[in-house]
């Protein structure tokens, strides 16, 4: 596993994705956007139908979490990461389009991997259990798409120092993988 610790400011292009790899500590500046599953249902419906998207997908990073209220002086409440699988029916249209990054907690399918490689994205991991620390980085969000949905809106947020792991690489390169090969006897 690399010990790198790499600074990257949004957009999310192609020439950082590459630079990237599984095991990097990564501190991410600039734009990020929400969106769990409810969201990435409209964000399909509305491809289907052949409608722009709220936001221009392209080189853009998706955080997979539902933030709580901010409490006053806040940004934001709470923003742990959600379980990514939750996701992974929804993810490949959208990294067609262009959406290299995806921070969310757990193991993707075989399906997104491929698409990942396929597109050239990648995939963090921001620590469970952590919201409250996390937060701390969230500068500024603003609900941008569906405020209907709640915590569950697309927000754009303006991030600083934002603290993940690359967790699979735009090679497929997959830590959930390797580091279990570690640790069996």
């Amino acid at each position: 596993m690399s010990k790198n610790i790499k600074r990257i400011t949004t957009p999310l292009t192609e020439e950082k994705v590459k630079s990237l790899r599984a095991g990097d500590t990564v501190y991410i500046s600039g734009v990020i956007f929400t969106g769990r599953d409810a969201a990435h249902q409209r964000l399909i419906d509305s491809l289907k139908k052949g409608d722009k998207l709220p936001f221009d997908i392209k080189d853009q990073i998706i955080y997979y979490v539902g933030p709580a209220p901010a409490k006053p002086g806040q940004a934001i409440g709470s923003a742990g990461p959600t379980t990514s699988y939750r996701m992974d029916e929804l993810t490949v249209p959208l990294l067609e389009l262009g959406l290299n990054g995806m921070i969310g907690k757990g193991s993707r399918s075989k399906k997104v991997i491929e698409g990942m490689k396929k597109y050239g994205a990648i995939y963090f991991a921001a620590i469970g259990g952590a919201g409250a620390l996390i937060a701390d980085s969230i500068k500024k969000a603003e609900i941008i798409a569906y405020e209907d949905l709640g915590p569950e809106a697309i927000r754009k947020l303006e991030v600083m120092d934002f603290p993940v792991i690359v967790v699979i690489d735009s090679e497929g390169n997959n830590l959930y993988e390797t580091e279990r090969q570690k640790y069996k006897k």
